[in-house]
């Protein structure tokens, strides 16, 4: 056989060529190993194996090509075709692909990979996988022999079929970034806009020991009736100078581990962290375009499902660091008794749209499975996520994907549940139509790995598909109740008409929920998260201020059901300022009595104020980054009643019952329900084993109402616990102030808590 020897200069370095199409990028290389590469003549040698490749021979390639900058060999064999990703082999990596449509597959290996800022260094090895011989089914597959156990960058190139109007988008000229590799390299810090346009490649780590979770280890497993959830940004929780943190400590996860004193004294056990799979936060900043100011720091754009947000590791670290002390962080929040729930999006990925195509992974992998496309209009995307394209769920490639991403998770991290960003999408079919019993939905809550998971489904997305209290469950799924915030939301600012959908909402939903064998916990409650106004902002706004977005203030809800308490915005109105802060603690207290599963964020125990913006998914900055300042100026009022009425909440078990209200749990004051413009609401909840009952009373007229306090139960007398149009510390009392008369005087838009005691 000849032996093809083409020789290329591309940005000053030499490219090699030979009938193995191996390429270095390399500008010289040693005399000795020309004479060895011109001298291969072995073929491989593939016998028939199974669908996954276990029972294909290997017979080695000795020296095909050397490994850049020393003086051992690569070696390479047909390798296995499970499992995907990078895996340590007998006898070396072991690399697997998916591609259905692919007509070619180079490997991509960097040897060195980035040092002092650079890119890719340059030992770019590049070994075209011959189809006959690397590829089992639909899976591309090469072992190599010689690579380092950890560090080394790879991806890969791959073509295919160029009709895009047939759903193709191969691109031989990117680098791409393995579906599979569970690790990937990026830019070192976060926001870095010198390196805007970072490259993403997977690596991985055979070589470190196994991280070391202790012998006193274990997993905190909170019943969903107990838990209190607190929804929060990794990097904004530590970012700001006044969390006193070392510089490179701050918005990484070892950042969150230095504040788990501050989530103690909450009282919170759950921590849903924003995407912490990698993302690229420069993505705006790839092209001229309004948005093109913004970084990305709430991560919903994911680049890979497997792999730690590296720009989230101390001081640069990154994949290996980021790994490592992600698992620290969640050692040391498990060890503090709470739980780690990660907001996962499988329903889009970074790759954007049709118009400004960002291929990093799936697009040039296989776009034609990993996305749902409109065959009849061209193969544009469908655009379920009005992020530009749709994730295909419920395809059976991808299904797997998201299950062996969600067991990685589970099993490499120890995490204990996930919430699904946008979930509506997992319930759509190839075409985009909704479907039933969607395979996805019913696999995950199946799934023996994932069985002891949390699994929450935010039931909806920006296709209309609209699921709240119908999301398939399988007795199992939790969900976002969108309706409990409205209903809230519009009761509490006094809208009319809402008492009766109030009373439901607070008591579990059960006109949602009530169905087979559903509990009231299946309801996660929630009046503030990410997207929207934060608390503050959501009684001191009627209208959204999202100008600095770029967008011409087009995006963000303007459906937020707000009341600026009588002023937009900031004021010195000393009155309007009190009506707020009452306001503010009325949310906060009809959150935590209500029947279910209770969520916060992060912020809101201070007030952080995005000053109106309800889109601000784009601000590196104050607008997002935790105030400790301003946590400490009040921590005396508004911080303390938030901790207290946490812990009130945990004291009492008929606050979380797993079970729906009945006629003997509580006793509604009132004969009024027809009356549409009643906006008071007055109610007892029986303690039928301790006599513990709790009585209840939210006033959002604008004026006084006197209620009739019913008696106690015997041997018992009411201690008025909360009254938020006191000052604090009357506001919320934990021992409780004897009370003893028939009425109370509760002023407008103030909430009261009596609380029966011997």
């Amino acid at each position: 056989m000849m032996l093809e020897h083409v020789e290329r200069n591309i940005d000053g370095y030499v490219f090699w060529q030979t009938f193995c199409r191996l390429r270095f990028s390399k500008a010289k290389i040693a005399s000795r190993w020309q004479r060895i590469i011109s001298k291969v003549r072995e073929r491989y040698m593939v016998k028939p194996g199974n669908v996954f490749g276990h029972s294909v021979e290997e017979s080695l390639v000795e020296k095909v090509t050397p490994m850049l900058g020393t003086d051992v060999p690569l070696k390479y064999s047909p390798g296995l075709a499970f499992p995907l990703g990078a895996s340590e082999a007998e006898n070396g990596i072991n690399f697997a692909i998916f591609s259905r449509h692919a007509s070619c597959v180079t490997l991509c290996l960097s040897i060195f990979g980035r040092e002092k800022g650079q890119e890719i260094c340059d030992g770019m090895v590049e070994i075209a996988l011959d189809p006959q011989k690397n590829k089992t089914g639909d899976v591309w597959h090469i072992c190599v022999e010689g690579l380092s156990r950890s560090g080394i960058l790879y991806g890969y190139r791959i073509d295919g079929p160029q009709e895009k109007e047939q759903g193709h988008g191969f691109d031989n000229s990117i680098v791409l970034l393995d579906p599979y590799a569970k690790l990937v390299s990026g830019r070192k810090w976060f926001g870095d806009v010198a390196n805007k346009m970072s490259k993403f490649l997977g690596t991985y780590d055979f070589e470190s020991m196994p991280f070391d979770w202790g012998p006193d280890y274990k997993l905190p497993n909170i019943p969903e009736t107990d838990l209190v959830i607190y929804e929060m940004n990794v990097r904004a929780f530590t970012a700001d100078e006044s969390s006193g943190l070392d510089p490179d400590v701050r918005g990484s996860y070892l950042g969150v581990i230095e504040k788990i004193p501050h989530l103690l004294e909450l009282g919170i056990n759950a921590v849903e962290l924003l995407p912490v799979f990698e993302f690229d936060e420069l993505e705006f900043q790839r092209y001229q375009n309004p948005r093109d100011h913004m970084i990305n720091t709430w991560g919903y754009s994911t680049l890979n499902f497997f792999a730690p947000m590296s720009r989230y590791a101390s001081a640069g670290g990154g994949p290996l660091v980021a790994s490592h002390e992600f698992k620290q962080m969640v050692k040391a929040l498990h060890n503090a008794g709470i739980e780690v729930i990660l907001d996962v999006v499988y329903n889009h990925t970074n790759e954007a749209n049709d118009r400004h195509p960002y291929t990093t992974s799936f697009r040039g992998t296989d776009n034609k499975v990993y996305y749902m496309l409109d065959l009849d209009n061209g193969a544009k995307y469908l655009n379920f996520s009005g992020c530009g394209n749709t994730l295909n769920c419920n395809h059976p490639v991808v299904m797997e994907l998201i299950l062996d991403s969600l067991r990685h998770w589970v099993n490499e991290y120890h995490v204990d549940g996930f919430r699904f960003d946008l979930a509506s999408i997992l319930c759509r079919g190839t075409d985009g139509s909704p479907l039933n019993s969607p395979p996805l939905v019913k696999a995950i809550a199946k799934d023996a790995v994932l069985s002891r998971c949390k699994i929450i489904a935010e039931p909806w997305d920006c296709g209309g598909l609209y699921l709240v209290g119908k999301f398939p469950n399988w007795d199992r799924w939790a969900e976002w109740n969108g309706k409990y915030r409205d209903d809230i939301r519009r009761f509490m600012k006094g809208d009319c008409g809402m008492k009766g959908t109030f009373a439901t909402r607070i008591s579990g939903s059960a006109d949602l929920y009530q169905v087979n064998k559903r509990k009231p916990q299946h309801s996660i409650n929630f009046v503030i998260a990410h997207d929207g106004f934060t608390l503050y902002d959501l009684v001191s706004y009627n209208f959204k201020h999202n100008d600095a977005n770029g967008e011409g203030g087009n995006d963000g809800s303007n459906d937020n059901f707000s009341w600026n308490c009588g002023v937009e915005g900031e004021t010195e109105d000393v009155d309007v300022i009190g009506l707020r802060s009452r306001q503010m603690k009325n949310f906060h207290l009809a959150l935590m009595i209500s029947q279910g599963t209770p969520m916060m964020l992060m912020g809101d125990e201070y007030g952080h104020t995005r000053y109106g913006n309800n889109n601000s998914y784009g601000h590196d900055t104050s607008i997002n980054h935790f105030q400790w300042k301003q946590l400490e100026e009040r921590r005396g009022g508004h911080f303390r009643f938030f901790c207290e009425m946490i812990k009130f909440r945990h004291k009492h078990p008929i606050l979380r019952r797993d079970r729906f209200l009945t006629k003997s749990d509580v006793a509604w004051h009132e004969d009024n329900w027809s009356n549409h413009e009643s906006k008071f609401l007055a109610f007892t909840l029986h303690d039928d084993q301790f006599g513990g009952d709790i009585y209840l009373a939210f006033n959002a007229h604008d004026y006084y109402v006197k209620a009739a306090v019913p008696s106690p139960p015997h041997k018992k007398r009411w201690h008025r616990v909360v009254d938020t149009n006191l000052e604090s510390p009357k506001d919320f009392v934990p021992e409780g102030v004897p009370f003893s008369d028939t009425s109370y005087n509760i002023a407008s838009y103030s909430a009261v808590l009596l609380e029966a005691k011997p």
